[in-house]
């Protein structure tokens, strides 16, 4: 199976959860700024199937809001095949966080080539729709950045 050239951003979250929204919002605004450029999936609960979503991809970035204790808004980028995931990765709102869906890739030998993942610290992840004001600043700079990162400024 040939691998397909264009990078893979997978936007993982919660619309329903205020914060854990991040990650969907940054990646529909990576879709909106790349014009098709890149592919864009929108992962929504438990992300125990990660590795059928990169599947084939050699270059995968995914989004999530996370709980790292970081300022509200701060933006993390962690290079997810370089060695195990750090402890906050997994601090998510999914039943099946992102630091255990890699790791489990990396024990199966299902990771990609290129694997990063941009880390929006959170404030609010209760019940309701909207995120705070430091984390739709933080989605346009994450989303910037991928874009970037991307080759597709």
């Amino acid at each position: 199976m040939s691998k397909d050239v264009k990078p893979l951003v997978i936007g993982a979250g919660n619309e329903l959860r205020r914060d854990d929204a991040a990650g969907i919002e940054a990646a529909r605004r990576v879709a909106a700024l790349a014009g098709g450029a890149i592919d864009v999936i929108e992962a929504a609960g438990d992300l125990s199937d990660l590795c059928a979503l990169w599947a084939g991809r050699e270059r995968v970035i995914i989004v999530d809001a996370l709980r790292t204790g970081a300022p509200c808004g701060a933006v993390q980028r962690i290079d997810g095949a370089a060695g195990p995931m750090p402890a906050c990765a997994g601090a998510s709102t999914h039943g099946f966080g992102i630091g255990e869906a890699v790791e489990l890739a990396r024990a199966l030998g299902r990771l990609p080539a290129s694997l990063v993942i941009y880390g929006i610290a959170g404030r609010d992840f209760g019940h309701g729709a909207g995120l705070t004001p430091e984390v739709a600043r933080a989605v346009e700079e994450a989303a910037l950045e991928i874009v970037r990162a991307c080759g597709h400024a």
